[in-house]
Parts: structure tokens; C-alpha cells; sequence
């Protein structure tokens, strides 16, 4: 179990830096809304989104349904909506795709993202959420590419455009500019709508901000009762202070 979970950690690095490093000198990555976090809609809807639309390929072998109760969700809607294996509400979120086989079609081995958000960029642009938040969200038809696919945020990309269909096709606008002498195409932060989706781009944005919430969530499921401790341990800390400084007062009044 250790083992897996090193690996699990490793490939997702690899994702990661890959993905800095093809960004350094680039697109800039977008913030992540945080607030998102704390909104158990949100994470409920991302739970949806990540069943339905990253499950196929890519595990969460260290999350089992049954933590989604964490987020409002009770074991009746987990098995009707979300649990559509036959599996236990017990189980892991596994993927039934086989390895081997899925190294053939995509050249690599999809990661599981139990811990993908929670990794930090190697090139200190911002957090994994944000990096996630915007590669969902920078996807381009490329017919050049195998999967006819390509992403702003990761140049060649092997993975396809899960959810295009909810974001439609586009097409990023460049314009030339010389630099260091050169002249190179730079992204002007605006896109041209070919085919559109079933959501608009407000729609689409909200959908992968609770996507990422919930992959966020999924590496640290006890965070929220973890950050409820830590008020209350600090609220302990600070009353305690009180009293240990007036009985420390106390103590030395009479000796001078």
C-alpha cells in the first residue's frame, strides 16, 4: 500500500513538473477560486464530474466512496448516483482500465489523481489546484495531434479533451511579437468559440473550479475537520496564555 501511494505521489509530480516546465516563459496559470473548498455543493458536483468524466481512465485508489459522506452526501446517494461498478460504498475509487493496455493507447500510463492536486509546481507559478484549474480550461482542437487535442497550459498533451463536450471547441487566439530578437506567437488571452458546448464559458469555468475542488478535497479528505481543530486548538492556546500569564503574576507578586 505504501509502495503504490509513492508511486501514486511520483507520477503525479511527473505531471506536474511537466507541466511547469512546459509553461516557463508561457501561460501564466490562472488562480484557482478556494472558496470552492468550503462549499459542499460544489464538492458534490465535482464528485459527479469526476465519476462520469475522469473515472474511466484515472483512479482515486486511496479514496473510498464511503469519505463522500464527508461532503454531504449520503450512502443512498453515492450507490444510485455515483457508485455505478456494482462495487461496496467500502470500496476504493479504482478504475477497471487496465495498465498495459492503457499505456498502448496513450503512450503513458494515466496517473491516479488521489494526491494530483495537492502537488506543488516545480516552477513556483502556484499551486497544483491552480495548474489543474487551468488546463482544464485550455484545451484546443489541434489535428496535428494524435488525439486531436492540444493544451495551452501542457504543449502535446497526451490526454484528450474529456469534456468537450460541456465546454464546446475553441481555438486560441496568437498575436507575433518580437522578442530577444525573434519573433515568436504569444497567447492574447482570448478565444474564438468554433463549435460551442453545452455549457458557456461562466458555466464551464464554475464546473472545473468544482472539479478541482473535489480532487483537492480527495487528497486530504479530513482537511475541513482539520482546519475546525486547529481554530479550536488556537482559541485553547490563547485562553491558556491568559491564565498561565495572571497565574505566573501570581506566583512572583511577592518576591521582588
Amino acid at each position: 500500500m505504501i509502495k503504490q501511494l509513492v508511486k501514486s505521489v511520483l507520477l503525479s509530480l511527473l505531471v506536474l513538473a511537466g507541466a511547469a516546465k512546459a509553461s516557463e516563459g508561457g501561460l501564466a496559470w490562472d488562480k484557482f477560486p478556494a472558496e470552492k473548498m468550503t462549499d459542499d455543493a460544489s464538492l458534490q458536483h465535482g464528485a459527479k464530474l469526476f465519476v462520469n468524466y475522469c473515472l474511466n481512465c484515472h483512479s482515486a485508489a486511496y479514496l473510498r466512496y464511503n469519505r463522500l459522506a464527508d461532503i454531504g452526501l449520503t450512502e443512498e446517494q453515492i450507490k444510485g448516483n455515483l457508485l455505478f461498478s456494482g462495487g461496496k460504498v467500502g470500496d476504493t475509487m479504482k478504475v477497471a482500465l487496465d495498465g498495459k493496455q492503457a499505456k498502448e493507447w496513450f503512450g503513458a500510463t494515466p496517473p491516479d489523481l488521489s494526491v494530483i492536486a495537492r502537488s506543488r509546481s516545480a516552477a513556483g507559478q502556484g499551486s497544483g489546484a491552480d495548474y489543474l484549474y487551468t488546463y482544464l480550461r485550455t484545451y484546443y482542437r489541434d489535428e496535428s495531434k494524435p488525439t486531436g487535442w492540444n493544451n495551452l497550459a501542457f504543449p502535446n498533451v497526451g490526454m484528450p479533451h474529456v469534456l468537450w463536450e460541456l465546454q464546446g471547441e475553441r481555438r486560441p487566439l496568437f498575436e507575433k511579437k518580437t522578442e530577444h530578437g525573434r519573433d515568436v506567437e504569444v497567447f492574447t488571452g482570448r478565444w474564438e468559440v468554433t463549435k460551442p458546448g453545452a455549457l458557456d464559458a461562466r458555466a464551464y469555468d464554475n464546473a472545473v473550479a468544482d472539479l478541482v475542488a473535489f480532487l483537492q478535497w480527495a487528497g486530504e479528505p479530513m482537511q475541513k475537520s482539520r482546519v475546525k481543530l486547529g481554530v479550536w486548538v488556537m482559541l485553547f492556546l490563547a485562553v491558556f496564555s491568559v491564565i498561565a500569564w495572571r497565574l505566573n503574576a501570581a506566583y512572583w507578586k511577592d518576591i521582588k
